[in-house]
This record gives structure tokens, sequence and C-alpha cells, in this order.
């Protein structure tokens, strides 16, 4: 059985969709052993709890706010990750960027959904900061990546998974995020399925 922990910011649609495919016995071998959420009012709170799988919530805001460096929190989730025995770490929404504090305890290990190709458009806003660039012209196309967390450059890690998302001329931002989020979960799905499942 290979143990996974799912961190998460909100809503947890992408953590639903590994339940899910678990549940179906589209990833055999694999287990979440713990989800941890840096929001109270995420609603992928709701889905861990509803699931019976074990929460943590874990705010940055208290070390902001106390003046500790960043590696310290990174340092401290690190630890939290660790006590559920987590062999991989899955960023299913997750809005924070580690330091080596965290990411030197899963080397390649760490896996980042993010709605957009390699090399475009990195951070938050992706979808429509695609779509701005299609209605300039400048794109036909947009797309969503799984990649590994090798350091803290932002969705810049070494691919494992890309698919594409054309972009329709009568597209809202609305429409263009419901067919990515579909390409976000099946692409999710295969990539845990190639990667991480059964594998320890």
């Amino acid at each position: 059985m290979t143990r996974i922990a799912a961190l998460i910011s909100g809503s947890g649609t992408n953590l639903q969709a590994i339940i899910d495919a678990i549940a179906a016995g589209d990833l055999p071998g694999l287990e979440i052993t713990l989800v941890v959420s840096n929001r109270r009012e995420a609603y992928g709170n709701k889905r861990a709890i509803q699931h019976g799988i074990p929460l943590v919530y874990f705010p940055l805001l208290p070390y902001s706010k106390a003046g500790r460096p960043r590696e310290d929190y990174d340092a401290a989730l690190a630890r939290i990750v660790q006590s559920f025995d987590a062999e991989w770490v899955v960023l299913a929404g997750w809005m924070h960027i580690f330091t080596q504090a965290f990411i030197r305890h899963y080397p390649a290990r760490i896996l980042n959904l993010h709605p957009a190709l390699p090399g475009a458009f990195p951070g938050t806003d992706a979808i429509e900061h695609a779509l701005d660039a299609y209605q300039r012209g400048e794109i036909d196309r947009t797309g969503v990546m799984v990649h590994l967390v090798p350091d803290e450059a932002v969705d810049a890690g070494p691919v494992l998974a890309q698919a594409e998302v054309p972009i329709e001329p009568e597209d809202t931002l609305e429409s263009l995020e419901t067919r990515i989020h579909e390409t976000e979960y099946k692409l999710l799905i295969e990539t845990l399925k190639q990667q991480v499942a059964g594998n320890s």
C-alpha cells in the first residue's frame, strides 16, 4: 500500500477525484493517509471528514504573525506529514510555495497539478490569464500539467504529464474552467496510477 498526503487550500475537487478513483478501484494500492488544509473554511475539509480521512488544519498565519521564518512552518508541516507515514505528497489545490525545509523530506515525491501547459501562466489565476491571452489572439489553447516539485520555483518542476484544452470562441471563464477541471481530474488520476499507485 502506498500512502499519500493530500494538501489543500480550497474546495477540494481534486481531492474528491482521488477519493472517488480509490473507491472505484482505479488506484489500486493507494491510500490517502492524511489531508492537510491551511484554510479553516476550505470545503475540502468537509470532504476529508465525510470520507473518514484524518484532517489536520495547519495555517501559516500564526507563524507569520509571530515573525517566524517560513522554513519553521515548512519544517513543522513536514513533521506532521511524516507522522502519518505518508510516502508521497499531492498538492491538490495547495496555495503555498514550499521551501527546502519541506521539499528535502520528499525528494521527487511531491506532485503538483497546475491548470496550464508547461512554461505558461505560472502561479494563480492561470485559467483567467489563458482566456485573456486567447482574446488577444496570442494562443488558441491552454491545458493542464502534473509536475514534480524539486525546488521553490513556481509551477516549473519536471513535467510528468500534460494535456491540451482548446479554447473556443464562445468560451466564458466559467465554461473554460469547467473543461479544464474535467481534464485535471483525469490527468491527475492517470498520473497517480502510473507514478504512485503500487510504488513505495
